[in-house]
């Protein structure tokens, strides 16, 4: 069963007009632009402290981890707020580098491991068995 059913919490998915989702009725929806950082923006005027934000991308966690939002990967990595300064500068250096010209690994092929992950760490959200 869907764990955000099971546990009576609304499910809401931030995409562009140009994806379209076949979702099922009970989750909402927020379509927004298309431009670059449109979804990115949504979220930051929307969400709240207490909030929980699945995303992949280090700047749009670190800036709602600082709001007090629960940001959890897709992979099921919790985003700490003493880890965001690491992350962020990471993704500089590799930026900086394919700027470069210079190769950089891509992410790791999502895994059967990866999804347990992240139902088990957002299990414990949900439950609210883990502190914040």
């Amino acid at each position: 069963m869907n764990l955000s059913r099971l546990h009576k919490k609304q499910m809401v998915f931030v995409f562009s007009y140009a994806h379209s989702m076949a979702l099922p009725d009970d989750v909402k929806t927020a379509i927004v632009d298309t431009d670059k950082e449109a979804a990115d923006l949504y979220l930051l005027q929307v969400t709240k402290g207490g909030d929980i934000c699945v995303t992949q991308d280090h700047a749009l966690a670190s800036l709602l981890v600082a709001k007090g939002v629960i940001v959890l990967s897709p992979r099921g990595h919790l985003y700490k707020e003493e880890e965001m300064a690491s992350m962020l500068d990471s993704r500089y250096l590799s930026q900086k580098a394919r700027r470069a010209g210079k190769k950089t690994k891509g992410p790791k092929k999502f895994t059967e491991a990866d999804r347990a992950m992240f139902n088990e760490t957002f299990e414990r959200i949900l439950a609210k068995r883990e502190s914040f």
